[in-house]
């Protein structure tokens, strides 16, 4: 009897790499089934796939009115996958998760993933022999169906004649280290990259990546994270309260040191450039660091405390460089990248020459997650954020003013929380639209190692800066001696002012 591994390379070289490319450009069933008997006129090869997979892939198929053989064709699809890829994933391959919706059969769709991701396109080419891809092909690793709807998340995908159902499910992919390296930007390209336009799908949003260590032996991990973050601030036993500059953009170099000098006034701890301010006109960088910098240095020789402020250098990777050393010679503790805006690859080039801790911004992550069938989690996100070294993340934050609910908020502050290649840890940053309301959910559900930024839960507070400050400070004392917040306000008149200003929950 023909072992499974046997008859899968078999199924390798007939149908995957022989009818499967061709069936891709037909559209009737009928030509399908002539493709398939007029290359091999006895089903005995394919015919055995079915011992092959166990009940639970039958399932796939279920799909009404498909001709006998061309279940016999996905069938063979998914057995390569399974049994000659699948079955056997190497230590050091690249795991990654998808949440798909497809009108196909998902065997069907998830072998196009893998092919258009690694050695295989459209049509076989030459060079394509068996040796190539049982090196570099990518291994369908499982198949979870999901449930099914009766219309597209998406519109532009390609459906079959009569499509009336599309199936959603989630789908592991491996792919060979071999085909990447230990690069981020190939990584990134490797799991999220055309896969998004392909025809046979109506829905396609990778969840998680497993990345091997060997790419902890190219990136260096975040510098200071949590515990650089504390020594800095000199804040050990709660979280960094903190604020953004307000209005976001039009004050002068001068107009934001005099904000700054009333807020380390105020005792806090954490200020950030808004996202929006880098380099422009009205506020020139060097000039806005050195004007910062001298109320930063003049309350900290007073007070003892070294306020940390986040300036945004966000720009070319020579000007991010060169606004990195101006902080540093300024004595400040901390510089801010947008993300997005700058690729990853950056951050990491600026991880190697940085000296200071990087706080890693993501303006523009609602274009890439909003949609819950299209783009990237925050899970798989965070990974090669924390992978081009950033000490500091954003993850929104509770009953805030966007549309991410408080479940994904949470699952974004857990997952940067777990260790990555025993470590790369970073300090999860809590903003939008935050004030004293929600200090009792972030510590219940988090705890105290993070950032608590509040904009106008501190500028806007009715008494001023200062008790905005303080009234933060309240509610996370309020918090961490689990107390009732309301009855810890009663006696705290700054905490009872935001509370009444800014709801109380």
């Amino acid at each position: 009897m023909m072992s499974g591994k046997s008859a899968a390379g078999i199924l390798a070289r007939n149908a995957e790499q022989d009818i499967f490319p061709s069936w891709m450009t037909l559209e009737k069933a009928g030509d399908i089934e002539h493709l398939a008997f007029q290359r091999y006129p006895t089903t005995r090869s394919v015919t055995m796939l079915a011992q092959l997979l166990s009940s639970d892939h039958k399932h796939l198929l279920d799909h009404k009115g498909i001709p006998l053989v061309y279940q016999y064709i996905v069938l063979a699809i998914v057995a390569v996958n399974l049994v000659v890829r699948g079955g056997i994933v190497e230590m050091d391959d690249i795991q990654a998760t998808y949440l798909v919706e497809t009108a196909h059969p998902l065997g069907v769709a998830a072998a196009v993933m893998a092919g258009e991701q690694s050695s295989g396109t459209f049509v076989r080419v030459p060079g394509e022999t068996p040796e190539l891809t049982e090196k570099h092909a990518a291994k369908v690793v499982s198949i979870t169906p999901i449930e099914t709807v009766q219309a597209p998340s998406l519109p532009g995908s390609r459906a079959p004649k009569d499509t009336q159902e599309w199936q959603r499910a989630e789908i592991v992919i491996s792919y060979p280290l071999a085909n990447v390296g230990a690069s981020l930007a190939a990584l990134i390209t490797t799991v999220s990259g055309n896969l998004y336009e392909l025809g046979q799908f109506s829905g396609l949003k990778l969840l998680d990546v497993t990345i091997p260590s060997a790419f902890s032996e190219v990136y260096q991990p975040p510098q200071f994270g949590i515990d650089g973050t504390r020594r800095l601030s000199g804040v050990f036993s709660r979280p960094l309260i903190g604020t953004i500059i307000k209005p976001s953009v039009g004050l002068s170099p001068e107009q934001t040191a005099s904000l700054v000098k009333s807020l380390c006034g105020a005792g806090i701890d954490f200020i950030k450039d808004d996202e929006l301010q880098t380099n422009a006109p009205h506020s020139p960088l060097k000039r806005r660091i050195e004007a910062v910098m001298r109320e930063v240095n003049e309350s900290s020789q007073r007070t003892g405390k070294m306020v940390m402020y986040a300036f945004n250098i966000t720009g070319d990777l020579e000007d991010m460089l060169r606004g990195h050393d101006l902080v540093l010679a300024q004595g400040g503790t901390c510089v801010m990248v947008n993300l997005l805006a700058t690729g990853l690859t950056a951050v990491a080039y600026l991880r190697k020459h940085s000296q200071l801790p990087i706080h890693g911004h993501r303006a523009g992550w609602g274009g890439i997650s909003r949609h819950p069938y299209l783009g990237i989690s925050y899970t798989a996100y965070q990974k090669f954020a924390r992978l081009a070294g950033v000490d500091h993340l954003h993850v929104n934050g509770f009953l805030n003013k966007f549309t991410e609910s408080d479940e994904s908020v949470l699952t974004s502050a857990t997952e940067c929380m777990k260790p990555l290649f025993g470590g790369y840890a970073v300090m999860p940053v809590f903003s939008s639209g935050q004030s004293a309301k929600q200090v009792q959910q972030t510590f219940s559900e988090v705890g105290t190692d993070l950032i608590y930024l509040a904009g106008g839960g501190i500028l806007g507070h009715p008494s001023g800066p200062e008790a905005g400050v303080k009234s933060l400070n309240e509610a996370w004392e309020a918090a961490m001696s689990n107390t009732p917040i309301a009855d810890y306000a009663a006696d705290h008149p700054a905490l009872q002012q935001a509370l009444s200003a800014f709801g109380a929950r």
